[in-house]
Parts: structure tokens; sequence; C-alpha cells
């Protein structure tokens, strides 16, 4: 009896997962991932939004709150983990970009030198993902008859929602003012992004001044400078972090779906957006200023005509939106100074030129060390097999030396890896011949070649929302990894 309770126990604790598993997709999926949405700004807002969009989405919908359990770097190592339902450790994907030892720099880790850029010079793929991603499940599980596209703001973000499988994709290309895309998609340019970019539309809608919709007053959090001057911003220097960014991939969204007729045949088909909520001047994911209470305002209305829209066209039944934040900022510096929590900067540069010295003082005046990224230091493996060194013995020593460095918590040798907590963290083209972690409060410093934006805390949360005709139900919490069960995969 005791064994039979248990059993059930269980059941009952699975059972809003097993309600999702069990759902069918309908005609159209709308997945919406919104860069830096906080739920203690949706919450804060909740009593001015205009009926539709959040209103409509909380209200009517199922929320939870999804848990990345790995470093997150405000990059798209978080949407990399969404689209595949694994760690970094297994996709590939643990910063924007990694460290080269050939030529000692950076490069974006999506780079494909296979693939040409359409209406830009970037050439990147989903190639060197290493895990099926959410759109490759849908191809395997409903063939070529679906659908699935992506329409994003930044490249890499689009290209990792797209996947290997998507039928095309496109993002802001705001320095040439048009949608641009990889060669790696067969179907090139989306014929609506296409139009978008020949008849105007784009230049129409990305010439729009941002200004305050509203008096400045009436904003609950206006700083003291936008008090006296209001805010003001156009051009391609701030269109990512504008609502102009989320009107053009909504009003392409909307046109497409149209082109293409998406969801009015049985087989599911996908649309796959990224929208923001980030603006020029935030430090934080939380409002700190007016223009970030106005960027969420108008993408209560840009959601708002999305949903209409589309639940007009294709019926209430016929249509599913799935909204899922993910940390670009996290809470900031400046918030967690007010908790009087310092938050310091950790020198990777000068780490590495301390530790490659200590080498020197060990096995000979030479470059020992060729650079650190992220949380990895790489050594010059080829000098260390040309010298006929042991290298396992120099991964030992620099991380003993590096261990000592003030804000390191612990540093240990590749091989070491699995024993850390970084584990899950950093991928094979990441990790480098020497690990380190960093104390909670400290964070690597930023520079233009590293360009790294560090979420500060651990195991940061986003928000997460079905809308469904199905009115699915969602744990209070599920891990960013199993954001594909929500599609029942």
């Amino acid at each position: 009896m005791r064994t039979l309770k248990l059993y059930l126990s269980f059941l009952i604790a699975l059972l809003p997962l097993l309600q999702i598993r069990a759902h069918t997709l309908p005609r159209l999926t709308v997945v919406v991932v919104v860069d830096g949405m906080d739920v203690t700004n949706l919450q804060r807002l909740r009593p001015y939004w205009a009926p539709g969009g959040f209103r409509t989405i909380m209200e009517k919908g199922a929320s939870g709150m999804c848990r990345y359990e790995h470093l997150v770097y405000g990059g798209d190592e978080t949407t990399a983990t969404l689209m595949t339902g694994t760690l970094p450790a297994s996709h590939g994907y643990s910063m924007s970009a990694y460290f080269s030892r050939s030529d000692r720099a950076t490069h974006s880790t999506l780079e494909d030198l296979q693939a040409k850029g359409i209406g830009t010079s970037l050439r990147i793929s989903p190639r060197s993902i290493n895990t099926p991603t959410l759109t490759d499940m849908i191809r395997l599980r409903y063939g070529q008859h679906a659908q699935l596209y992506a329409i994003g703001i930044h490249p890499e973000t689009t290209v990792l929602m797209a996947g290997h499988s998507a039928n095309g994709c496109c993002w802001i290309e705001a320095a040439q003012n048009r949608w641009s895309t990889t060669s790696f998609y067969s179907q090139g340019l989306p014929g609506a992004a296409d139009d978008h970019n020949s008849n105007g539309r784009f230049r129409e809608i990305a010439s729009q001044i941002w200004r305050p919709s509203m008096p400045l007053d009436l904003y609950s959090s206006p700083t003291a400078q936008e008090l006296k001057k209001g805010f003001s911003y156009s051009g391609a220097a701030t269109l990512d972090r504008s609502p102009v960014a989320n009107e053009l991939v909504v009003d392409l969204a909307l046109r497409l779906q149209e082109a293409k007729r998406l969801g009015e045949d049985q087989v599911p088909d996908m649309l796959l957006l990224e929208l923001t909520t980030t603006t020029p001047a935030a430090v934080s994911d939380r409002i700190q200023t007016a223009e970030q209470e106005d960027i969420y305002l108008r993408l209560n209305e840009q959601l708002g005509t999305l949903i209409q829209t589309l639940r007009s066209r294709l019926g209430n039944s016929n249509v599913d939106f799935l909204l899922v934040g993910r940390p670009i900022y996290g809470i900031g510096e400046t918030a967690m100074q007010q908790a009087k929590l310092q938050v310091q900067s950790f020198d990777c540069d000068r780490m590495a030129a301390l530790t490659s010295t200590y080498l020197m003082a060990l096995y000979g005046s030479e470059r020992w060390v060729d650079g650190a990224y992220g949380q990895a230091l790489f050594l010059n493996r080829s000098l260390i097999s040309q010298k006929r060194l042991s290298l396992q013995e120099i991964q030992r020593r620099a991380a003993e030396f590096v261990s000592e460095f003030e804000g390191v918590r612990a540093a240990f040798p590749q091989n070491e890896l699995l024993y850390s907590d970084l584990r899950h963290s950093l991928s094979k083209r990441h990790q480098g011949d020497v690990c380190f972690e960093l104390e909670r409060q400290w964070v690597v410093k930023e520079d233009s070649r590293r360009a790294l934006d560090l979420v500060v805390e651990a195991s940061p949360q986003s928000p997460v929302f079905i809308l469904s005709q199905y009115s699915p139900r969602l744990p209070e919490q599920i891990r960013a990894e199993e954001f594909l069960s929500l599609f029942g995969l």
C-alpha cells in the first residue's frame, strides 16, 4: 500500500508535464523569445496593460519560470539551450564567440566559411550546433510539408531559433537598412522579407523616431535626465534595442504568414520570433528608466496586434503562442550595489600575462600562454610540444597559479573539468587548458574584443507563457533544457 501511495504521488507530481506531452501541436505555433523580459517588470506594469498582448497572455494563458542551470554570459547560449533541450557541454554553444588557437583571436561560434551572407558580409550557419534543435525535431515528426521560419533582431539568435531544418530565416541588418540571411537555408531570403526590402517597407518602419508615448511624469521610473530632456532615438546605432525593431519583426511575421499561408492546412507550421525589451540606456533587465517602461508598453500593443491578427485569420483553436524571456543584463550592477553587494571585474588578459610570466620563470623565456577567453586559459600547445614538455604538468602548474588570483574560487586543468561546476557550461571549443570559476560577485572584464555582457546572478530565471485553447498547465519552475517538453518533444 505504501508503494502504491508513493507511485500515485509521483504520477500526480508529473501530471502537468504529462499533460503537456500529450498536447498535439496546432496548425501554427508562434514561439517568441523576448530579450531581457523580466517577470518583476511584467508584474509591476500589470495594472497598466491595455487590452491584448501581455494582458491577454497573463490573464488567459499559463505561466511559469524557466531556470538556466549553466553560466549565462548574456549571449545566445540561453537560446541554444532552449532550442536544443540540452546544456552547452552538449550543444556546443557556450558563448557567442570562441577563442581560436590558430590565430589567437575570437570568432563567432556560428561562423561558417562554407556559408555566404545574403544582404550581409556575415558568414554564419547552425552547422556547428552539435544537437538537434526544435525545428529539426518538428521536421522529423511532421516531414517536409511543415513550414518553419525564424525572424529575429540579431543574427545569432535568429539562426539558433531556425536550427538546421527551417525553411528560411532572416534578421535585421541595421547598417544596410534591410533584412539579411545566410545561404545555409535553401530558400535564401524569404520572399516576404525580400519584398520588405525592395518595396521600402523596411526603410519606412526603420526610419521611425522613438520618443516617449506619453508625458514623462506619467512614467513611474523616469531618470532626472529623462525628466529634463526626455529621450529620442533613431537610426541604425540603436535600432536593435528599440520598439522599432519589434515593429519590423511583427510586421514581417504577419506578411510572411499570409504569403506562405502558414497554419492553413493540417500539417503544423511554426514561426519563431525574437523581440526585445532592452533599450540603449539599460544596464539591467529590471526597469530603471522611462524608456524601459515605454518599450514594454509598446511591446504589449505589438503582441496584441500579432495575437489578434493571427487568431482572426486562423481561428483561436488553430494557433498557439509561447513566450519565453532570456536574461541579457540580469538584475544589474546598480541593484547589486544597492543590496550592498559589490560587483568586481576580473581582468582575463592580466591573468593570462602574469601566468605566462610565471611559466617563463619555470620553463624559459617563451610565450607559454596564447590567451584567455570567458573563464578559460589557453596554453601555447605548439611550443609545449616542440619543447617535449608534459602538457598535463604545465596545466597543473598554471591552474595552481591561477587559483591564487583574487576573485578566483577554483581553477583546474582541462582533464578535471568533469569535477567542476563548469562541466555543463563549457563545450570542448570553449574549455581551454585551464578552466576557472569566479566568486559569485566577480565578472569577466568586458572589452571591445571580448564583448561579453555578463549576467551577474547564478542560475538566472526568466518567465515563460503559453496562450492556447488547449489551456495546458505549466510547472511553477521548468529547467531551460526541458523547454522542448512544452511542445511534447
